[in-house]
């Protein structure tokens, strides 16, 4: 046959691989640059409402995947969704709980999925809480921790971290990769409540029990147990949540300033095409998993070999990065981590109260939105029906 003489032509096989290349190469070109220019459109509009649309493509594309298990999972576990009807402020009792069952992981993968942000279930270490209302059993919110980026230089220079102990400093720290409220408790400031959950007694606890004597996975060293601060960045821009977040005289989280707007979110939406094709042209980086700094060295790299000249990982949109220092004495550990912590004590109940003192009460009697809520909306939000392009997001 023809097509066999041509194929056994060693020039005529690499004219067919040039061509394929060429080809896959183009399209990936048009996805990159339509991913671009559709982020720059947005954000020439009408600022947070635009950084939220950034993410929408790739958020619609993880529900419609996830559609079957969402429908499932929504009505086997409505009940822990609450209506308006189901609050009585002053009756809010908040508990917290480690997901450490299925049905509670279940819940907290619900909840993720009413978020402006793609879904994400985080890398490395990893612990996941609800904040649940005891009266009710209702949920109140989530708390989503995982392994923080090693490399993070508006951290680093704010603690000082010495160089020869990063490692060692960084691996008993952890990022916030998720928090929040749902509705109806977000309207009632209940994001206030889950940020100050996070930087409980009860969680950093619970962080010695589970990685004591644990070894880490790229170092294989031994990490003392101890965890002495979280970071994280606000969704868009500046933060209401965690801006002047404060147990009594005690600021919470500290603003260590804003991102220059590089990152990999924009490009979610069609990451699976950019890891196609560098499995067959090139090598695809690991790491953990798809955690962000994978994500950002394949689109990085998959840029460069189909010859996309502007930084794809530009996108403009500032984050307000925050430190959640849990050591009264953080500067000196960060030193000379031979001495001892010296925690704060605040144990989640404490930090309860006073967000009912602080924020609750105030805002019930000042807002009555929360009121006529329905959980139907949350449904709705992320079932497969309400998934056209303009989805505006709950919260």
């Amino acid at each position: 046959m023809v097509l066999d003489i041509l194929l056994d032509d060693p020039t005529e096989k690499i004219s067919l691989v040039e061509n394929e290349f060429e080809k896959d190469a183009q399209r990936l070109r048009e996805l990159i640059e339509n991913a671009r220019s559709s982020m720059i459109y947005e954000l020439d509009i009408e600022q947070k409402s635009a950084y939220r649309r950034l993410h929408q493509d790739a958020v619609c594309e993880r529900l419609l995947k996830d559609s079957i298990w969402i429908a499932k999972n929504f009505k086997k576990y409505s009940q822990y969704f609450a209506n308006g009807e189901d609050i009585h402020p002053e009756k809010i009792r908040p508990k917290l709980v480690e997901v450490t069952k299925d049905w509670q992981a279940n819940i907290f993968r619900l909840a993720r999925y009413t978020w402006s942000l793609p879904y994400s279930s985080g890398y490395g270490r990893r612990m996941r809480f609800l904040v649940m209302d005891d009266y009710n059993d209702k949920l109140i919110g989530i708390i989503g921790l995982q392994s923080p980026p090693i490399d993070f230089k508006v951290r680093d220079d704010f603690l000082g971290i010495p160089k020869n102990q990063k490692v060692l400093l960084v691996n008993q720290m952890m990022d916030i990769f998720t928090l929040g409220a749902i509705p109806p408790y977000n309207i009632l400031l209940g994001g206030k409540l889950v940020a100050l959950s996070s930087a409980s007694n009860e969680i950093r606890t619970l962080y010695a029990q589970k990685y004591d004597q644990k070894i880490t996975h790229l170092q294989k060293q031994m990490i003392p147990p101890h965890l002495i601060a979280l970071t994280t960045t606000s969704a868009f821009g500046r933060s209401s949540i965690y801006n002047r977040l404060k147990f009594e005289d005690r600021l919470v989280a500290q603003s260590l300033g804003f991102t220059k707007g590089y990152g990999s979110f924009h490009v979610l939406s069609i990451y699976d095409e950019i890891k196609a094709f560098l499995k067959k042209y090139d090598t695809l980086k690991n790491g953990y998993g798809d955690g962000p700094r994978s994500v950002w060295v394949n689109s990085r790299r998959a840029s460069q070999l189909v010859g996309v000249k502007n930084n794809l990982l530009e996108h403009g949109v500032q984050r307000e990065i925050f430190l959640f220092p849990l050591l009264e004495n953080l500067n000196s550990y960060i030193q000379d981590p031979s001495i001892a912590p010296i925690y704060y004590d605040a144990s989640f109940e404490e930090l309860s109260s006073w967000w009912k003192k602080r924020w609750l009460l105030e805002r019930a009697n000042r807002v009555t939105d929360w009121q006529t809520w329905k959980k139907e909306r949350i449904e709705q939000s992320i079932m497969v029906e309400g998934l056209a392009h303009e989805r505006k997001p709950i919260q």
